[in-house]
């Protein structure tokens, strides 16, 4: 396995080789709003082909996207918890290639209290919507990848272990941090293949899930994460980095 120790420089700079196939084609998983939908807007604005999902049936700002650009975003519908419907939208892409898979769904709980104080429900329903169900999207849709493509996930920095200083958001951190040790474990496995991994961490962004006080605006990341994904096609292996394409410490 391969982790990258880059920063914004090192990720301009040529690579040895063929040049790696531009993304394009874009599989986002969890678009219906937040950064989710700023990232299907920012690859819609920049010309990419954009298959995106929602959660349910309710109208989203992801379907007003959709409706200005009718040849760019596509919308699919899955719950990432529920693995017959992950195995669902992988019958229906079934032929499909994309550049980049890119899981960004995920929930977050109150911050305060300790891990112990949280109730074995709300544990769960972290745990399984921000590590397990994202690891069984990445295992049921690799395929649709092309061999030189690239799989993302939405991490944080506040998966960090090395960077934990502070405490607090002790779930939230738990969830972010197994989601990391677990796409290490995929890593692992698939050690020498040509696909770019990466886990990004994309800052405090104020959205829904970040709240009014976080520190940057979407305008301030999203477009960082999209060109750090791009800089980063074509260079295998595990990276684990924030959305300036700055290596994050384990």
């Amino acid at each position: 396995m391969t982790t990258t120790n880059s920063n914004p420089r090192d990720l301009q700079a040529p690579r040895p080789g063929l040049p790696p196939t531009p993304i394009q084609r874009v599989l986002l998983i969890g678009a219906s709003r937040g950064l989710g939908l700023a990232l299907a807007q920012e690859w819609a604005k920049g010309g990419r082909e954009v298959t995106a999902t929602v959660r349910g049936s309710a109208r989203t700002r992801l379907h007003d996207l959709a409706d200005t650009h009718p040849d760019g975003v596509e919308i699919e519908t899955v719950d990432i918890t529920e693995p017959e419907q992950i195995a669902a939208l992988r019958d229906r892409l079934a032929g499909r290639r994309f550049d980049l898979l890119f899981v960004n769904a995920g929930v977050t709980n109150q911050p305060e209290g300790t891990v112990a104080e949280t109730s074995t429900e709300e544990f769960t329903r972290v745990m399984v919507t921000n590590a397990l169900s994202p690891l069984r999207v990445v295992e049921a849709l690799q395929d649709l990848v092309e061999p030189d493509g690239t799989i993302g996930v939405m991490s944080s920095g506040q998966g960090s272990v090395a960077n934990n200083e502070r405490g607090g958001h002790e779930v939230y951190r738990g969830s972010k941090a197994a989601l990391n040790t677990f796409m290490r474990s995929y890593a692992a496995r698939h050690e020498g293949e040509p696909r770019t991994l990466v886990l990004m961490a994309p800052g405090w962004v104020r959205t829904d899930m970040g709240g009014p006080d976080a520190r940057f605006g979407i305008d301030e990341s999203i477009p960082n994460v999209v060109r750090t994904l791009d800089a980063l096609q074509g260079s295998p292996g595990l990276h684990y980095v924030d959305y300036l394409g700055r290596t994050v410490a384990w």
